[in-house]
């Protein structure tokens, strides 16, 4: 079972002496440096893109036509959404601002554990997304936790979302796709 994990950028323990290792003892084993700071560096990316390009959108686009981009197929329009993905749930304001702040504990608390950089991107991107759309909950109209996000990239045929809703869906993809190829966040790699 022990062979079944390998510990990413640490020297391979296949034919190290065990009997070197008194019984009872178990060797903890080396996982590198811890990946925090990569953590912090991309939420903190995403967070100021996200709150950067909605100030701009607020600022320059609300109240005014929408700005075709590409043709029909991609315009900005300024769009004030006080519910989830895709607009639904507009009643739930409150609770939508409860799990990104939960969302956001989980991942400060996953983070001292975290050795591994694809997690601490993927990470990363979901807690700036978190923060950004949080950001508008806590401190725009209507009020505290019941404020709408703004959105404002309007795909033709799709729901207008943000920077913020863009980094949390990387996000989930990347976590899923490491999950999927046994990847822990701890570096820990499973075969199988």
């Amino acid at each position: 079972m022990a062979e079944a994990e390998s510990v990413i950028g640490t020297p391979d323990s296949a034919g190290a002496d065990d009997s070197a290792v008194p019984e009872g003892h178990t060797e903890e084993r080396p996982k590198g440096k811890r990946r925090i700071v990569a953590l912090f560096v991309v939420a903190v990316l995403a967070y100021l893109m996200d709150l950067g390009s909605k100030i701009v959108v607020v600022e320059k686009l609300e109240g005014r036509e929408p700005i075709k981009v590409v043709g029909d197929l991609l315009r900005f329009e300024a769009i004030r959404n006080p519910g989830a993905a895709f607009g639904m749930g507009e009643a739930f304001t409150i609770v939508f601002t409860v799990i990104a702040a939960a969302v956001i504990v989980v991942i400060i608390r996953l983070a001292r554990k975290l050795y591994s950089l694809p997690w601490a991107i993927a990470l990363g991107l979901l807690l700036g997304g978190a923060l950004g759309n949080l950001t508008d909950r806590l401190f725009r109209s209507p009020g505290v936790f019941e404020g709408a996000v703004v959105d404002f990239i309007a795909p033709a045929h799709f729901a207008v979302f943000n920077l913020a809703d863009s980094a949390i869906v990387c996000g989930g993809i990347l976590i899923v796709i490491l999950s999927f190829r046994g990847l822990d966040p701890d570096g820990t790699v499973h075969k199988d």
